[in-house]
């Protein structure tokens, strides 16, 4: 039945005794009102099998605001007939796609640490399109127990949803933006903590007893360490090439007395002074299950990460008088203190100035250690 519909027309109206009318707006097609036995709303038709929608009930939804809901919705209802259907594809291979993806754009250790996380994590059975958020973020909150893993996970499966989003393998990621709701870390390991940690580094065997000597010693990051080659040191220096660390800068620093030792030590692993257990290609991956077993052998220590021990290297070099804008140039800090028109014309290296203060801190762990 169709009727122009106004609001006279529509409180004139008469409800049917029994069943349901609708009256068809003759201005807007697909447009009308639904008249039942105790109520009248506002519906939409659309779709070659001629669906309905209910938009509200009248008087609560009015009718302007009605026929504005309503063109609203044709246009939606034309974008989604005019957009070509997704096709279905597994959660594993648009995983294989999104690594494929990344082993084109990302540094080597990025594509291993999303390649570890992804499929140690999430190997879920449905079409990718299919994933709940209820899914993944039960398996993110699994990790609290481990913080840095928990973030990294959760980084790794944002990142390729969102790529299947770019890519139009689904229409919305399941994966909501993290809360950040724990502040900065500033755990420092206090003397005797230092001291049974590197105790500790002496007793353990290759390859996580060097690596956590090495790490104390030089103040450098985990994975400058694990990634360490044979070929990117010179005698008493190690210079990591451009575009390796984070800042993306070549960072060379003095290898101490102490260092040289732990290096002159290793095994002959090739390149890699850090390889995988099962392929000398490999960096060192292991990271969580030795640290664990590292830290059994501890007494009196509370939790630390291994970034905390750069934390506490560049403490240490602050207590036994190290210039800060040294203290950074080992650690390749670039936080502006030398800055202005300093950092444009100042290409000094302090080299000698590095070397001394890695000596210094050689002559105060050996003083903590008490050896």
């Amino acid at each position: 039945m169709k009727l122009r519909l106004t609001d006279m027309a529509i409180k004139k109206l008469s409800l049917p005794e029994k069943g349901q009318v609708t009256h068809w707006d003759e201005v807007m097609p697909g447009f009308g009102l639904r008249c039942s036995t105790k109520s009248k709303s506002f519906v939409v038709m659309y779709g070659e099998k001629r669906r309905l929608k209910t938009l509200g009930r009248y008087p609560s939804l009015s009718l302007s605001d009605a026929r504005a809901q309503a063109k609203r919705f044709f246009v939606e209802v034309e974008i989604e007939e005019d957009t070509p259907s997704r096709q279905t594809m597994p959660f594993e291979d648009a995983k294989t796609r999104f690594l494929s993806d990344c082993e084109k754009r990302n540094k080597p250790r990025t594509v291993a640490d999303y390649t570890r996380l992804l499929n140690r994590h999430f190997n879920f059975k449905e079409d990718v399109q299919d994933v709940t958020r209820k899914q993944v973020m039960e398996i993110v909150s699994s990790l609290s127990g481990t913080p840095s893993e928990q973030s990294h996970a959760y980084v790794a499966i944002r990142t390729m949803m969102n790529w299947c989003v770019r890519h139009g393998l689904i229409e919305h990621s399941v994966v909501p933006p993290m809360k950040q709701t724990m502040k900065a870390r500033d755990r420092v390991l206090s003397e005797d903590e230092l001291k049974q940690v590197y105790l500790r580094a002496l007793e353990t065997p290759f390859p996580f007893g060097p690596i956590v000597q090495l790490l104390i010693l030089t103040g450098q990051r985990r994975t400058e360490i694990g990634l360490l080659r044979r070929s990117w040191i010179n005698r008493d220096e190690v210079t990591f090439p451009e575009g390796f660390a984070k800042n993306k800068r070549e960072h060379r620093i003095p290898l101490s007395p102490l260092a040289q030792e732990v290096i002159s030590s290793l095994p002959d692993t090739g390149d890699l002074l850090f390889p995988a257990a099962t392929d000398p290609e490999k960096p060192f991956s292991t990271w969580a299950w030795h640290k664990a077993r590292f830290d059994e052998g501890l007494e009196n220590v509370a939790p630390y990460t291994l970034h905390d021990l750069r934390r506490t290297f560049a403490t240490v070099h602050a207590q036994i008088g190290t210039p800060i804008h040294v203290t950074e140039k080992l650690l390749n800090h670039v936080t502006g203190t030398i800055s202005g028109v300093a950092a444009v014309y100042n290409r000094h290296s302090y080299s000698n100035e590095m070397r001394q203060a890695s000596n210094s801190f050689d002559d105060s762990l050996m003083s903590t250690a008490g050896q």
